[in-house]
């Protein structure tokens, strides 16, 4: 193997290990996303996790008197509909420079997927055979 086309050939290397850990560091990240909105009068703050799982409801003591059971649900849902729009959101913006132009967002960040649904496992450089 020539030493021009070895040097390209860990150039590529290096430079798809790179990009792969950046995407690796990136899932983390996202993993880890978490967004909490609260209503403007206070009474309802919600904190929902990057898959739209609600993490807490916290609920002033107030709200009860304030509030009726159907105001008080409208309260929750909204919330819940802020939060889940703010990580979908945020999770577009971590994602959007990894995400090829034309691949739907749920296709490789959807339930269930992850960075291994769509990068083979790291490569290493060709070895010189002894001889």
């Amino acid at each position: 193997m020539s030493q021009e086309f070895r040097a390209m050939i860990e150039g590529l290397t290096e430079e798809y290990n790179r990009q792969a850990a950046q995407i690796r560091t990136m899932h983390a990240e996202l993993n880890d996303l978490t967004v909490t909105a609260t209503s403007g009068d206070g009474m309802v703050t919600v904190t929902m996790g990057h898959r739209g799982q609600v993490r807490s409801l916290k609920l002033n003591p107030r709200v009860y008197q304030k509030l009726s059971p159907s105001e008080l649900s409208a309260a929750i849902l909204a919330q819940i509909n802020t939060a889940t729009a703010q990580v979908a959101e945020r999770s577009k913006e971590l994602m959007a420079p990894f995400v090829p132009e034309g691949l739907p967002y749920e296709e490789v960040f959807g339930a269930g997927a992850g960075p291994e649904a769509f990068l083979p496992a790291p490569v290493e450089p060709p070895r010189e055979e002894a001889g």
